[in-house]
């Protein structure tokens, strides 16, 4: 059984950070939701996903081990986002599925979220420690159909994970002109990137594509400090900022390159630079809040070495080019060797994602001229958190 349940106006009734009122209980899922509640259940937040939502929910009923309910949060929508999701959830061939419609919700994701988990709490007695697991997936997001069974295999490994995220990787065939195809195949490789290194050394962030909780860890966050995503506007990166919450509480927070989400890209540059200036400056905005901590210094130390790897790129590129206009190959031996060095590391980094990766990263200018860009956000990220005041952001 599923249904649909809809709140408008304000939601949030607590001072600040603010608090999802409590629903008064659907008596249609009562017999579903009650004591000792599930093993699994999936929040979806969605805000104008009318495009991709369908695409995310037939992802979770594809799943080996599928979820005891799934709970969509329509956010501040104005397209038919809500529609394609209640025709979801009155197929009976679906997982029961609930969804909750948003409006004029001031917290944007982070308050979507909380209010579902608020939800969740009031309908299991009180406390997500009756709920095993909890996922919560963006609506642009698609999970490979075994996502959910090995994610719960890793937390059954070690009882002090509280948390597992997804190795992401983006959609393919989705490229128009040569710049797109360009642009996209860029973060194809980076995600590819990010994903081997996460599995094989430690998470910084959860992502917001797929994170899986265990339920008594995001009970641990409420109990310490009354949400689980701090609902502020200086929070610009909900799933970095939960992720040092989940950490100073105690939980080892870590990934599995087999817990796969394919994502959606950025199209065009425009939107590709708004939404990485979005994720470093909320890293940065985060790490200044807290400061120098155990949890933090990690992701500090990191962020100086980046700018220092980005002065040596700087550097060496200058070189090379200088002497390549002067015609002085007096160190040519040397910038040969160093630059194919990183041809061959580039190459065998993205390895996993097939040889055509692979030859694009041997040819390195694609993957400098990218660098580039990511050179600008990353200073320009750093400039506006010191000098600018925080952005709004749908």
């Amino acid at each position: 059984m599923s249904t649909s349940v809809r709140h408008s106006g304000s939601v949030f009734s607590r001072g600040n950070p603010a608090y999802p009122r409590r629903p008064a209980p659907n008596p249609r899922l009562n017999h579903r939701i009650s004591a000792p509640s599930y093993n699994t259940v999936v929040i979806v937040p969605a805000r104008n996903e009318e495009a991709g939502i369908l695409l995310s929910l037939k992802s979770l009923h594809r799943q080996t081990r599928r979820p005891d309910l799934i709970v969509v949060v329509v956010n501040n929508s104005t397209d038919n986002t809500e529609q394609y999701a209640a025709g979801y959830a009155g197929d009976p061939k679906t997982p029961p599925t609930v969804v909750l419609t948003l409006n004029n919700n001031p917290h944007k994701k982070a308050g979507a979220l909380n209010y579902a988990m608020e939800w969740l709490r009031v309908r299991v007695g009180g406390r997500l420690d009756a709920v095993r697991h909890v996922l919560a997936m963006d609506a642009d997001t698609e999970l490979h159909p075994n996502f959910l069974e090995r994610a719960i295999n890793v937390m059954a490994s070690d009882q002090k994970i509280g948390g597992v995220s997804a190795a992401c990787f983006g959609r393919t065939g989705l490229w128009g002109s040569l710049w797109q195809r360009y642009l996209l195949g860029m973060q194809i490789l980076e995600y590819g990137r990010a994903a081997h290194a996460r599995y094989r050394t430690n998470v910084h962030t959860m992502s917001g594509a797929g994170s899986f909780y265990r339920g008594t860890a995001l009970q641990s966050v409420i109990d310490r400090r009354g949400q689980v995503f701090w609902e502020d506007h200086r929070n610009l990166v909900e799933d970095y900022e939960t992720t040092l919450a989940l950490k100073e509480a105690g939980w080892k927070v870590t990934a599995n390159e087999f817990c796969i989400a394919y994502t959606d890209l950025m199209p065009t540059l425009r939107e590709l630079v708004v939404q990485r200036e979005r994720w470093a400056r909320g890293t940065v905005d985060a790490l200044r809040l807290r400061g120098w901590s155990e949890f933090t210094r990690r992701a500090i130390v990191t962020l100086f070495f980046n700018f220092f790897g980005f002065a040596c790129f700087l550097i060496w590129g200058s070189a090379y080019w200088t002497s390549l206009a002067g015609g002085n190959f007096q160190h040519w031996p040397a910038i040969l060797l160093l630059t194919a060095f990183w041809a061959v590391y580039s190459a065998v980094a993205v390895r996993q994602l097939g040889w055509k990766a692979m030859l694009v990263q041997a040819l390195l200018i694609p993957s400098m001229l990218y660098t580039m860009l990511n050179i600008y956000w990353s200073i320009s990220s750093v400039l506006k958190s010191y000098f600018t005041p925080v952005p709004a952001w749908k």
